[in-house]
């Protein structure tokens, strides 16, 4: 088994940046989901589920900041909040925390590619939340992914999907941060720890999956059909729930890279 794909979500629910290489963090991949859109009003995290054009928003990772790009907007550099900017108290599921707040000048980029006012926040690590009670380690922190820092999918069990659906899907409907290929399909279910180059992970907890899926990744348009859901719902579901995918904690930090080999340890 080898690690055949890495993508890394700088701003949250926009496009992905597929890396050949990254460093690996306490919150996952440098510089993944440490941004995210909110509502001007009352904090809460903007997504694709409501905000599928969100799929066409470009948000490039640099060291110093966030490039954002849209269709008909021209680009906009915002620089990584410093330790003194104001703070915003925002809302994502059922955590509420206060973080840097990108400025004004993000702030109406931002609202004029959502169509309200919204903001655009960042995380930096002494803010990060507490992973999903209950998995993992009391420690565990996570930046402004849903509920863990890393999320890791099976090149076979997406084949599996798409070849049930009748149709090749793409795996960036799932926006995972590791691919491994060579395994059977869903192996991962059965992990509990792996080892990636020299960084072990622990698989804390499998993926359920929402309305996210069904959006095209390259248009930004639902399926009629509302695949692949209805057919993950047939064979992947788990107490109401469709799963699809493991979230993973490291143990750790080093780097990895596309090709790298997969080892089971446990």
């Amino acid at each position: 088994m080898h690690l055949s794909a890495l993508y890394r979500y700088p701003l949250k629910s926009a496009i992905a940046e597929p890396l050949q290489t990254s460093a690996i963090e306490p919150l996952g991949l440098a510089g993944d989901r440490r941004w995210m859109l909110v509502d001007e009003t009352t904090g809460r995290f903007l997504t694709q589920r409501a905000e599928a054009h969100m799929s066409q928003l470009g948000a490039a990772h640099l060291e110093d900041g966030l490039r954002l790009s849209a269709p008909g907007l021209t680009s906009l550099f915002v620089p990584t909040p410093t330790p003194d900017a104001a703070l915003r108290g925002v809302t994502i599921w059922r955590d509420t925390l206060r973080v840097p707040d990108a400025g004004d000048e993000a702030a109406a980029w931002v609202s004029s590619f959502i169509g309200k006012p919204a903001r655009l926040v960042q995380v930096p690590a002494e803010r990060a939340r507490l992973t999903e009670a209950g998995y993992g380690l009391d420690t565990d922190k996570v930046g402004f992914a849903d509920g863990f820092p890393l999320l890791l999918i099976g090149q076979a069990s997406l084949d599996d999907l798409s070849a049930r659906v009748g149709r090749e899907l793409e795996m960036l409907r799932f926006r995972p941060n590791l691919v491994v290929s060579g395994s059977q399909a869903f192996a991962e279910d059965g992990w509990k720890r792996i080892r990636i180059g020299e960084v072990e992970f622990r698989v804390v907890k499998p993926c359920s999956r929402c309305i996210l899926t069904t959006i095209d990744p390259q248009t930004g348009m639902r399926s009629d059909d509302r695949e692949p859901l209805a057919t993950l719902k047939t064979y992947r579901q788990v107490e109401g729930d469709v799963m699809f995918g493991q979230n993973l904690v490291s143990d750790g930090a080093g780097r990895l890279d596309v090709g790298m080999p997969v080892t089971v340890i446990d």
